[in-house]
């Protein structure tokens, strides 16, 4: 598995807000620019993010994105299964109907064991810890 550019595109626009703070509204124009992220992937990404009520887009001269999500709550694999959807290392483990030998194949368990500690991992990293680390994205940070 690979994690595609829009999931660490979202994950460097989520890092950012949880810098400026739950409740704040950061504009489209700083968060692309601070985070080296193209504008209009960026719009696309933040669909996905308020769909999975991880964000709120504001419209307008004076909109922007806010977390409304508590950071101490948000992992990783939240950010990550809203962008790119549910995460599996395979076909038959997405899949297993497909698959004939799924439930008796001893790859498929590993697969399945693999995928489930994946996202266990990733689930226990919150967006708030990830902040608090210094070479977390430094030029993120306010001075």
């Amino acid at each position: 598995m690979r994690l595609t550019r829009a999931g660490e595109y979202a994950i460097r626009c989520i890092l950012y807000l949880t810098a400026k703070g739950e409740g704040v509204l950061t504009s489209k124009k700083e968060i692309a620019a601070r985070c080296g992220i193209p504008p209009q992937f960026l719009s696309k990404i933040a669909q996905e993010l308020q769909k999975a009520r991880i964000i709120e887009i504001r419209q307008g001269p004076k909109g922007g994105f806010i977390l409304t999500t508590n950071p101490d709550k948000l992992t990783l694999l939240d950010v990550i299964e809203a962008i790119i959807g549910e995460i599996y290392l395979n076909d038959c483990i997405a899949r297993p109907n497909q698959c004939t030998a799924s439930p008796k194949c001893p790859v498929h368990r590993v697969w399945n064991k693999a995928r489930e500690q994946l996202r266990q991992t990733l689930n226990s990293v919150t967006f708030s810890e990830l902040a608090k680390d210094p070479s977390c994205l430094p030029d993120f940070r306010e001075k």
